[in-house]
């Protein structure tokens, strides 16, 4: 179990519980991921608008480990609002895999 803002979430093995801390401690500002028990973006369904920093919330767009690595390294896609590397290395790469893992559920 994962714990986080309001409650924990239940995640398949220890890998994913520390990718889902690891997402709730750096990325819930910005995005939610139910997996994550994290709610910082957009409410469920809504494509536009809302506050600039608000980031894909990924309980609806599903995403794809490489898009995920590749955001994370590089600040995103649009390079604005999201900062580069804030995760690095191997827990870059647990987190790209968490995030498709668990996205657009």
């Amino acid at each position: 179990m994962a714990a986080g803002c309001g409650g924990e979430v239940e995640v398949a093995n220890e890998r994913d519980e520390a990718a889902a801390n690891l997402f709730n401690e750096r990325c819930s500002g910005c995005h939610s991921l139910e997996a994550a028990n994290s709610y910082g973006s957009k409410p469920a369904g809504q494509l536009d608008g809302g506050e600039r920093t608000n980031g894909p919330n990924f309980n609806d767009r599903q995403e794809a480990p490489d898009d995920v690595l590749y955001a994370i390294r590089n600040g995103g896609f649009s390079g604005a609002i999201m900062p580069a590397n804030i995760v690095v290395g191997e827990e870059a790469q647990q987190l790209a895999d968490f995030v498709a893992e668990y996205s657009g559920r």
